[in-house]
């Protein structure tokens, strides 16, 4: 008798408390939220000591009233919100009414507000609710609330903090999150005393994305704003181009009605899309703010309410990749002509783009099978502003078929032909390089990455030539998830070269594509590696194919079918490979006049 015993409520206020703020930085999201809420068009976050001392948010929103600040602090005291039924029509950030009992729980609280600028009251706490004192005080309109010293009366909990560099720094990511979704509204962060970031209001995503997280601002030009969306929701997708390309994943942020959310599904659905825009272990700088009908999403799932539930999040992340595919595509095609999407000329007069040939006959060049017609599945809207022309936006001339010349023979015998392109080859350097002269400027071509993208959109284009195994290629799965990929897309491997037989956990492949080049152990890693392409299986193993079927380093081309192969290369309405590197760089004059002193 007597184990099982009811907790102090004193104790249980702090033990519950610590599941809302378990840190500085989770006093400054929950504060900031509230300033949010009252519709505060300017807001301070003020941290001292690593926020350990202090966490102060200053705002200038409706303020709260003497009766409303007696109960404030009380636990599930809430203006959001009257019942459960209120989640699905919820907007605010904050509904669960715990976050200034928490923080009366484990500091001490202060809370100075005023609703008309002239009458102003101050609460304040000793560690709990029982030493609320309320008195009168000055203030204008709007609302300050501090937390001084935080933990003070659970050691335990203060001993597991970090550093107070490190703690401030969690503090700033939260500053900086709240500032990205709200970008009509000015946010100011101080930090001992010393002004840190300011960001004024501005009137996008995208500018408010230029401010937080570039801090070159000549590199903003190549941030990109696109709208998707769908029944009952808009997503808002600002991206960064090719040009400003990140070795990890922390500059990429999922915001759904204002909230930062841990889904990796959408952040997923953000790498598919710039697939082929970016270089292998590369990528994008991106931000996707989600405006949803709140019946269709749940944010009652986290403490902290960093995770969501949707009611379709495969409706979100089609959307999401499919607007993103459809952008950078179009992106890249006006990058190799020189041009904004839109006809406007990026960084240069039309005089001075290099067009080698205005179009192939037959028109503009046509998307790649794989990819959605503009304004098609996805409703995409879409301002493109790449920062200036690219010396890669060479056209040649075409080669009096549709489907341009002939495919690469480098044994060819064929008698040499006069060439119907207007530029001018030069040769080749370091075996890998054939060099083009075109207006008195020198450029270089990356013969394995050009030949990766011309044999990337033939498999893409074209039935690929499929080549029956005399000893099929056994291989065991490794669980459950990888028989079912297998299983399902089986019709779908097919008809990309790869055929499949077999059954869980013992497979065989007996048909490959016939340029197929690698090993047995290789070709089985690369068919399980599919499971990874998401939606975009056709294209990954179109790249596979074409990396390894491309011309390599240190294979030479005679004179005539490195011709026919740059006229074909260079006509691509997209100059990169398929993995997002570009095949063309210009070699300046003046650099090489430089090199030797002439300049």
């Amino acid at each position: 008798m007597g184990v099982i015993q009811f907790l102090p409520p004193e104790e249980a206020r702090k033990i519950a408390a610590g599941e809302v703020i378990d840190r500085p930085a989770a006093l400054a999201r929950e504060f900031l939220d509230n300033a949010l809420d009252a519709d505060a068009d300017a807001v301070e976050l003020v941290i001292q000591g690593g926020g350990a001392s202090l966490v102060e948010v200053n705002d200038n929103g409706g303020g709260i009233a003497r009766d409303d600040l007696e109960i404030a602090c009380k636990t599930h005291a809430t203006s959001k919100i009257r019942s459960l039924g209120d989640l699905e029509t919820a907007r605010t950030l904050g509904f669960r009414g715990e976050a200034l009992a928490a923080a009366a729980a484990v500091s001490r609280l202060e809370i100075i507000s005023s609703v008309d600028g002239e009458t102003a009251w101050r609460l304040s706490t000793g560690g709990g609710e029982e030493e609320l004192r309320i008195e009168p005080a000055r203030r204008v309109r709007g609302t300050t609330v501090r937390a001084h010293r935080l933990f003070e009366s659970i050691p335990a909990r203060k001993r597991f903090l970090k550093r107070d560099a490190s703690e401030a720094l969690l503090c700033r990511q939260i500053f900086t999150e709240k500032a990205l979704a709200f970008p009509r509204r000015s946010f100011r962060f101080t930090q001992d005393g010393k002004p840190r970031a300011f960001f004024p209001a501005v009137s996008s995503y995208r500018e408010r994305t230029a401010q937080a997280l570039l801090p070159n601002q000549g590199e903003a030009a190549f941030l990109h704003e696109i709208t998707a969306g769908g029944g009952g929701f808009v997503v808002t997708i600002v991206v960064g181009g090719p040009e400003i390309y990140r070795a990890h994943r922390r500059e990429q942020f999922i915001f759904a009605n204002g909230r930062r959310i841990a889904e990796f599904s959408f952040q997923q659905a953000l790498e598919y899309g710039v697939q082929g825009a970016f270089p292998n272990g590369c990528h994008p700088l991106g931000a996707l703010f989600i405006d949803i009908d709140p019946g269709l999403a749940d944010f009652n799932v986290h403490p902290a309410k960093r995770e969501a539930k949707f009611a379709d999040s495969g409706a979100i992340h089609h959307a999401i990749s499919t607007a993103l595919r459809v952008f950078f595509h179009n992106l890249l095609v006006a990058k190799a002509r020189g041009l904004e999407v839109g006809g406007r000329c990026g960084g240069h007069s039309p005089q001075q783009s290099l067009h080698l040939l205005a179009e192939p006959a037959g028109g503009t060049p046509a998307m790649p099978a794989f990819l959605p017609p503009a304004g098609g599945a996805a409703d995409t809207q879409a301002e493109v502003e790449p920062g200036g022309g690219t010396p890669a936006g060479l056209t040649a001339a075409p080669c009096g078929s549709e489907g341009g010349s002939p495919p690469l023979d480098r044994n060819s015998d064929r008698s040499p032909e006069k060439s119907a392109a207007p530029f001018r080859y030069v040769g080749s350097a370091f075996n890998l390089f054939l060099l083009v002269e075109y207006d008195g400027r020198l450029f270089a071509v990356d013969q394995h990455a050009a030949h990766e993208r011309l044999l990337y959109n033939r498999t893409l284009e074209k039935p690929v030539l499929k080549q029956e195994l005399l000893v099929p290629i056994p291989f065991a799965t490794e669980d459950e998830s990888d028989d079912r990929f297998l299983e399902a897309h089986r019709g779908e491997l097919d008809r990309l070269g790869l055929g499949l037989a077999g059954e869980a956990g013992a497979w065989r492949i007996e048909a490959l594509p016939a340029l197929w080049r690698a090993g047995d152990g290789e070709t089985v890693q690369a068919v399980l590696g599919l499971k990874t392409a998401g939606e975009n299986i056709a294209e990954r193993w179109a790249a596979t194919l074409a990396c390894h079927s491309a011309l390599r380093d240190g294979d030479m081309l005679d004179g005539e079918s490195a011709r026919r192969f740059l006229e074909e290369a260079l006509a691509l309405p997209v100059q990169c490979c398929p993995h997002g590197r570009p095949f063309v760089a210009e070699i300046k004059k003046d650099d090489l006049l430089r090199a030797v002193r002439r300049l």
